[in-house]
């Protein structure tokens, strides 16, 4: 009676064992795709072009001078604040006030000859108007009155030169702004031919800056007016300044081979930080999106197994061309494609105008993987008998 007990309860066991061991490999199997997922987010997305380029002021003017002499006075040095009409240096009037003391002489020994010829004339018109000379009388004396008048309007012309002369030895500046240059000093010797001597340079507004920047061949087609810039000088480089793309220069330049476009940045300089002559390096914003869902681009360059796609789907019947792009979900077993629309990319990041919302998950990566399982067992479970094939035939014990 024993044994019989002893024999059902370990058939029951063995059939407990048996149904677990059923649900177990008829449930689902876990899977062992390794995926890495990213999800999609707001923020700003921008494209970019960089260069770099020379501070300038946006108007210089070299001041010069038209009369040759030595300089007798300097009124303004290095960074002198001017303002138009202000006096800025004098040369020494001792030669040109000479030559205005000449063309003057000139101008009276004219004026009397003049005078005396007109006299003349008008005896002998009334003495031709009698008949009382000839005809040819008459008109050597018409003659030398035209002579003296165009005499006198020749000295009257040359000593107005001479004054005029004699006004440029005071150097005035053209404008307002800021002496950034003076290259003469007091005493030095100026002569004015076919290129004027460079006296100053002089800055109109200080606070009001442009960049000139090089921007190379393969870049220029992004380049467009009133696009943002943004820009750093070695002297504050922990500071970032701003202005906007104001000109594009059609002339190229080419150097070593390599071929720039000038594009002028204007730029405000309220602090004055800013100085001509200093390197930019600028940053030109062609595109940018605020606010808007993006995600990165390494998800458009994935694509499952035909095998793995839900619903049989191959690559011929999904949408990827242009800016209709198709990107997947993963739920564990298979993948689902998610069509979507793309705006700007910077590379890392892409723009997505419809098709998935802030925080949607895609696929980025995905390989086989490896199980490691092993079969254990707890202690706490039935364990079925065990047989031993030498004592199968054995007759079970009799009580």
């Amino acid at each position: 009676m024993k044994f019989r007990i002893k024999q059902v309860a370990i058939s029951v066991t063995a059939v407990v064992v048996a149904a677990i061991g059923g649900v177990v490999a008829c449930g689902p199997k876990p899977s062992l795709m390794q995926v890495e997922t990213v999800k999609a987010e707001k923020g700003t997305i921008s494209n970019e072009v960089t260069a770099t380029g020379t501070i300038e002021a946006i108007k210089t003017v070299t001041v010069g001078t038209q009369v040759s002499g030595t300089i007798e006075a300097i009124y303004v040095d290095f960074n002198s604040v001017v303002k138009k009409g202000q006096l800025l240096a004098k040369i020494d009037e001792t030669t040109l006030r000479a030559q205005v003391n000449q063309t003057a002489a000139q101008v009276a020994s004219a004026k009397a000859e003049m005078v005396y010829q007109q006299a003349n004339f008008d005896r002998v018109k009334a003495l031709y108007d009698k008949q009382l000379v000839s005809k040819a009388d008459f008109d050597q004396a018409q003659y030398g009155l035209s002579k003296a008048d165009a005499s006198y309007k020749m000295a009257e012309s040359e000593h107005q030169r001479s004054l005029t002369n004699l006004s440029y030895a005071s150097i005035y500046s053209p404008i307002d702004g800021v002496v950034l240059n003076r290259a003469v000093d007091e005493g030095q010797t100026v002569a004015a031919s076919f290129n004027t001597p460079e006296l100053f340079a002089i800055a109109n507004d200080l606070t009001q800056m442009e960049v000139q920047a090089d921007v190379d061949e393969a870049d220029i087609g992004q380049v467009k007016l009133g696009q943002k810039v943004k820009f750093t000088v070695d002297a504050f480089p922990d500071d970032s300044f701003y202005g906007e793309v104001s000109e594009i220069w059609l002339k190229p330049t080419t150097t070593s081979n390599v071929v720039t476009y000038t594009v002028i940045i204007s730029a405000p300089n309220p602090m004055l930080k800013l100085m001509p002559g200093m390197t930019a390096n600028i940053t030109i914003v062609t595109q940018q999106a605020e606010n808007v869902v993006m995600v990165a681009a390494k998800a458009l360059k994935f694509w499952p197994d035909d095998s793995l796609i839900a619903g049989n789907q191959n690559r011929s019947r999904l949408a990827d061309t242009g800016n209709r792009r198709t990107l997947w979900q993963f739920d564990g077993f298979v993948f689902t494609p998610l069509e979507v629309k793309t705006g700007i990319s910077d590379g890392s990041s892409v723009q997505i105008v419809e098709g998935m919302k802030e925080g949607d998950e895609v696929v980025v990566s995905a390989a086989a993987g490896t199980s490691s399982a092993k079969s254990s067992s707890s202690p706490f479970m039935p364990k079925p008998p065990s047989r031993n094939n030498k004592n199968k035939n054995a007759e079970p014990p009799r009580p």
